[in-house]
């Protein structure tokens, strides 16, 4: 891989061919969705869709990010900006982000309070005259005449309808309808064909007296003058349903307004963030049709901060009231100037960084090409610098290392070959024998074995056969084990020749030739080495197999189901010039198994330090013994696997196993 692959550039290019088709999908979802939705009219749909869109190329961005991420922070550069972004510009968005969220959500619900509290007053007014007029048995039109001046900034537009002993209306020319008959004491906002009156209706056993302040643009502007625009919805207007009438206001047929009153309209942005702000609140009304059916109506308000603001701070009742903006004003400026020092600083810093760890990669990639030679050069006495230390003592170790590699290889290529030259010393063929078959495996435990076994035809009618454990383990050992195996063959030959000068009807003394191998080894090896060994003879006429075993395990005969223990006849070889062998016989009989095999058999240990012993091995024998030799061997070996647990071997494992047939 180049440099190039690994460098983390991504490009639109790159970003563009790599889209699968489910992010094109996602991508064609979010334009879609997002044009239909500025497209449509201000409406439920219309905000639907625009939720789909942002939430599809919320999940498209979650998808890219994770995909891209790894390419995107490759360079510690780009990894200290993200992490920088994360620990410093990610929160102070988040807070900038809900400071304005909280601005915005204060300047609506503090601009709909206003509106809703006037509002309620104006109500709670025109329900106090209307109830003083039903107490009195109706009263007269020159009281309400009397009270004009005083109601007519407030009410503009009212109209009054009295129902009883004396009916009357104000003014006479109203057209004003007498409410239907199940209507009780009520008051606050009504819908009536579709339009919008402030009402209070009061019923009393002498009359009853009926108020409605039609609402225009004018009244709702003198709410709150200045605020805003305030206006009324239905809530199912947000859905788009059109089956029932939309809420208008009444046009204002009086007066114009003048030049300097307030005007019911947004007003215009004093600077560049007096952003226009929307809200809105439920208000119960009634439906005129219906007698008692209230229903929750949105009366909205858009506004912006400076038109709150002023209102709010219209008078000035605090003597710190000019200092506040001051104050805020020069803590801005400190924040923004402490902001701006620990983002030098952090530049300063991350340079630093990212120059020693470009020192760093250069240096990695001229070691990767062969030069051990390169050192980087040290800077400061920080961390950084003491990682620069470490690197070039890092290479002057591996120009080392090397060499020391170079010479392990040699060793390992030498340890193949003497591997490959002592499985040319094990036999090649298995003798074929009308009444004994034989079958053996050898498993190192490392690349050459310290195991020996062999067996060979003496003559027509004369088996040999041999297994040996040389002391220790790797490459002594097996040459120690070449040497027994060389030793072995030449005795025999000797011995051969020997008896075949002398008597040719003599027979080949097991013991005799024990010996021999004995004083040899001892005399053409160090002191310390020594091998346990078993060496004996199968006549085939008399199916009687002699052997001499110096101090190796005993042989196992299986015979009906049932092992025995055939005999140690002497010490280890090898070890002392003098030691005396003995010799024994037995003769094998139809369907006898007799197992030769050294102690990496039976003293594997399991992990909690427990050998696999000679029961373990003899019950393998009796749950086997009706299978083909090979799949007894196979199957004893793998149970002492599976009791070791253990990939790597702990010894040698060797067996020879002869079946008489």
């Amino acid at each position: 891989m180049n440099r190039s692959s690994t460098s983390g550039e991504l490009t639109l290019d790159t970003l563009v061919r790599s889209l699968t088709r489910a992010d094109k999908v996602l991508l064609a979802v979010v334009v879609v969705c997002l044009a239909i939705g500025f497209l449509l009219p201000a409406g439920f749909l219309g905000f639907t869709l625009r939720i789909a869109g942002y939430g599809t190329g919320f999940a498209l961005a979650i998808r890219l990010v994770r995909r891209f991420l790894r390419k995107i922070i490759w360079s510690l550069r780009n990894r200290l900006l993200v992490a920088y972004g994360f620990i410093a510009f990610v929160p102070i968005l988040l807070l900038i982000t809900l400071a304005f969220l909280a601005l915005y959500a204060c300047v609506g619900q503090m601009a709909v309070y206003m509106v809703n509290a006037e509002l309620e007053r104006r109500t709670a007014l025109l329900i106090s005259l209307t109830e003083h007029l039903a107490d009195s048995g109706g009263g007269e039109a020159a009281q309400v005449e009397q009270a004009l001046p005083v109601l007519a900034p407030r009410m503009p537009g009212l109209e009054i309808r009295v129902d009883g002993a004396r009916p009357w209306k104000f003014p006479t020319t109203s057209d004003i309808e007498t409410p239907h008959g199940d209507w009780g004491d009520a008051g606050g906002i009504v819908v009536k064909d579709g339009l919008l009156y402030s009402w209070a209706h009061i019923v009393r056993p002498s009359a009853r007296v009926t108020a409605m302040v039609p609402l225009t643009s004018r009244f709702l502007a003198g709410l709150a003058p200045n605020i805003g625009e305030i206006s009324f919805l239905r809530l199912d207007q947000l859905s788009g349903d059109t089956t029932r009438r939309k809420l208008r206001l009444h046009r204002y047929t009086g007066e114009a307004f003048e030049s300097n009153g307030p005007r019911n309209r947004v007003p215009e942005p004093e600077w560049t963030w007096d952003i226009e702000v929307r809200w809105a609140t439920a208000i119960p009304a009634f439906l005129w049709e219906s007698p008692g059916r209230v229903e929750n109506e949105l009366i909205r308000v858009r506004t912006r901060p400076h038109a709150v603001l002023n209102t709010i701070f219209a008078q000035k009742v605090d003597v710190f009231q000019d200092i506040v903006p001051a104050a805020t004003l020069a803590l801005l400026i400190a924040f923004l100037i402490a902001e701006v020092s620990s983002f030098v600083v952090g530049i300063s810093v991350s340079r630093t960084i990212t120059g020693a760890v470009n020192d760093l990669y250069e240096a990695t990639e001229r070691i990767r090409e062969g030069d051990f030679s390169h050192r980087i050069a040290v800077k400061g006495r920080d961390q950084l610098a003491s990682l620069s230390l470490s690197f070039n003592k890092m290479t002057a170790d591996l120009e080392r290392l090397l060499v020391v590699a170079k010479e392990r290889e040699r060793l390992q290529a030498e340890l193949e070959i003497a591997r490959e030259v002592q499985a040319q010393l094990y036999p090649r063929a298995v003798p074929e024998s009308p009444t004994l078959r034989l079958t053996a495996h050898c498993n190192p435990a490392r690349m050459v074995s310290g195991d020996y076994y062999d067996y060979q035809r003496l003559d027509q009618t004369r088996l040999a056969l041999a297994i040996g454990d040389v002391s220790g383990k790797g490459i002594s050992a097996a040459l120690l084990m070449a040497t027994v195996q060389s030793a072995l063959r030449t005795q025999i030959r000797h011995c051969l020749e020997a008896l075949h000068h002398a008597d040719p009807q003599s027979q080949l003394s097991t013991s005799v030739l024990v010996s021999h191998l004995n004083r040899h080894l001892h005399a053409h090896t160090s002191p310390e080495k020594f091998a346990t060994f078993c060496f004996g003879i199968y006549h085939e006429t008399s199916c009687v197999f002699t052997y001499t075993n110096a101090g190796h395990l005993p042989p196992i005969l299986l015979r009906g189901g049932e092992p025995h223990m055939l005999d140690v006849n002497g010490t280890v070889v090898g070890a002392f010039p003098f030691s005396r062998y003995q010799e024994s016989q037995i003769e094998l009989l139809p369907g006898d198994l007799l197992l030769l095999y050294t102690d990496g058999i039976t003293e594997a240990e399991n992990s909690y330090g427990e050998q696999f012993g000679e029961d373990r091995l003899l019950e393998q024998l009796r749950r086997n013994r009706e299978r083909k030799p090979d799949e007894i061997l196979k199957a004893v070996l793998e149970a002492v696997r599976e009791w070791t647990g253990a990939g790597e071997l702990q010894d040698d494992m060797t067996m020879l196993l002869a079946e008489r047939i």
